[in-house]
């Protein structure tokens, strides 16, 4: 199954959902209604479903659509005007880029780090991975093990070190080999201490300060099954640093799909990859037009992205999964 089939399957429960409301036979309120609860349902979210809705009425009435088919593809095309990813989301990779990965406990954070990694690798890249999140030993233990199938160098201390001085260590590497993406695994921090917090800031300060003329690039990971909550995790994250871009994990099953859609609308801060499972190919850039056409359209989806990754890496084996906690 390829990544974007996998993705359609994982969010085949929202879509046979939404795709009920639009077995209706006319546009009425309880249409609407029933639109509604359902956007919501998917993990939308109420601003998000507002907007929506209202979009929709406006252009119903101005194109005097009476079928409700019609005006499903009124919706499709507006959520994904509202989702475009600009062509420059992606200048990062081509740059000498720093890279702070950030999230709490639980989103597949370390193992999206080891995915990018074996991806940027097997395009040509020379990559270095930062282990500073030292609060928790197993995330030093699974990077390394990430960085020795992807056959990348990793920049690690032992549990309880300095995660700052970890950073310092790993900017002056990434000078001295001329590393073209330095990947940065920061702690777990929950979202409402401040203290670690904090440390976000002194990290960039390191960087700004060893390596001023490198391009620094934010991404937070985000589980995409948790819904609104992942929403909040970037908006309080959002508060304390400056954030480049989403990639939202787990979509694969358990997750509704209308967080996606919900983050971009709401603040402004694009999905750039997106995760639906274990594998190294099962996290990639995210295509707005496709992810659109599997949460709403149920026809079979085929997509060019599944041949840019490189099948001959090396796969985490199932006996890595005791790694797999963040």
């Amino acid at each position: 199954m390829g990544f974007w089939e996998k993705l359609k399957d994982g969010l085949s429960k929202t879509r046979e959902s939404i795709s009920n409301v639009f077995k209706a036979t006319e546009i009425d309120d309880d249409f609407y209604d029933r639109l509604e609860e359902t956007l919501i349902m998917s993990d939308m979210g109420f601003e998000t479903t507002e907007k929506v809705i209202s979009d929709v009425k406006d252009e119903v009435k101005r194109l005097h659509i009476k079928d409700a088919n019609q005006c499903r593809e009124i919706i499709i095309n507006n959520l994904r005007d509202q989702m475009s990813v600009d062509e420059s989301a992606y200048d990062f990779e081509d740059k000498k880029s720093v890279v702070l990965v950030i999230g709490v406990n639980g989103v597949g954070k370390t193992t999206s780090i080891g995915k990018l990694a074996a991806q940027y690798k097997a395009r040509g890249k020379k990559v270095l991975i930062a282990a500073a999140d030292t609060f928790r030993a197993a995330a030093i233990d699974q990077l390394k093990t990430w960085a020795e199938r992807a056959e990348v160098d990793i920049i690690a201390q032992g549990e309880g070190s300095d995660p700052s001085a970890v950073v310092f260590d790993a900017v002056s590497a990434a000078k001295a080999r001329k590393t073209d993406i330095l990947l940065i695994d920061t702690a777990g921090r929950l979202h409402n201490k401040k203290n670690l917090m904090d440390e976000l800031g002194k990290m960039r300060r390191i960087i700004s300060k060893e390596y001023p003329e490198v391009n620094v690039e934010t991404l937070i990971v985000l589980d995409g099954s948790t819904g609104q909550n992942a929403l909040q995790q970037a908006r309080e994250f959002g508060n304390v640093t400056e954030i480049n871009g989403i990639v939202l994990t787990k979509l694969d099953g358990t997750a509704k799909g209308g967080v996606a859609i919900a983050i971009e609308s709401e603040l402004s801060v694009p999905v750039k990859y997106i995760g639906v499972g274990e594998k190294i190919g099962d996290l990639q850039r995210f295509d707005p037009g496709e992810y659109i056409t599997a949460l709403f359209a149920d026809f079979t989806i085929d997509s060019d992205m599944d041949k840019l990754i490189n099948a001959d890496i090396e796969e985490i084996p199932k006996d890595d999964d005791l790694f797999d906690i963040d």
